[in-house]
């Protein structure tokens, strides 16, 4: 008989190796129920791992690869609507499966509207599972993947000089490269130079996508409020400013 994965508390998954398999956690006191599920996880080509408790599953670290919970709905330690609210908050890459040894319409409807994948009871349809599993992994993948992407783009950002960024938003914002240069009083050539090296370093293909890059990261653009008493730019406030950026 296969065996599922054990709860080992000294080994946190990297993003290499076996943990490059998606990962279906387990949450359920039912032993011969753990069992049967990491076989059946195992089976269909995913990593099981199982746990008794919600504590021993909140002690394991966290993935980095494609992954979801399949949840007891009534764990011993303290309730899984309580666990999804805060995977919500911790682990939103994780999507949470619900079983339950009872139907519960006030409760399911509670965890559909909280996020869940699906709401199952027990003895649980084989091929209902395996389709919600395979949903929830792909949902898993995507948020990832844009987790991923979101920090490459702000490490991007975090690369531009401050007035590479002052060029940027002002060029986003539709403003000709002699309309930049007269905001921040500086040649046309210099402006042109300054963009050339944010088109470089955001790794932006064309003005467009500069201007998705800039949206994606939430920066305000050009305004007239931009311009002081002055007729001087002045830039927004950088959302990063006291971000740590890998």
């Amino acid at each position: 008989m296969t065996s599922t994965t054990t709860v080992d508390r000294t080994q946190p998954w990297t993003s290499g190796g076996w943990a490059a398999t998606p990962i279906v956690f387990v949450v359920d006191d039912d032993s011969s129920e753990r069992e049967s599920l990491g076989r059946l996880i195992q089976a269909s080509g995913w990593q099981p791992q199982t746990c008794a408790s919600t504590q021993d599953f909140l002690a394991l670290a966290r993935t980095l690869v494609p992954s979801c919970l399949v949840l007891d709905v009534a764990p011993p330690d303290f309730s899984g609507l309580e666990l999804q609210k805060r995977m919500a908050v911790e682990r939103p890459d994780m999507p949470v499966i619900f079983i339950t040894s009872y139907g519960d319409v006030r409760m399911s409807v509670q965890a559909m509207k909280s996020g869940a994948i699906e709401f199952l009871t027990k003895p649980l349809a084989e091929h209902a599972l395996l389709c919600a599993i395979r949903q929830a992994l792909e949902r898993s993948r995507h948020r990832l993947e844009h987790d991923a992407a979101m920090t490459r783009l702000r490490g991007r950002y975090a690369s531009l000089t401050a007035r590479e960024r002052e060029v940027m938003v002002l060029v986003v914002s539709g403003l000709l490269n002699k309309q930049v240069g007269g905001e921040l009083g500086i040649s046309e050539i210099t402006v042109k130079a300054h963009r050339g090296q944010v088109m470089r370093k955001m790794k932006a293909d064309s003005l467009p996508a500069l201007v998705n890059m800039v949206a994606k990261l939430g920066l305000p653009a050009a305004s007239p409020s931009s311009i002081d008493a002055g007729n001087r730019f002045v830039p927004p406030a950088s959302p990063y400013s006291s971000l740590a950026l890998a």
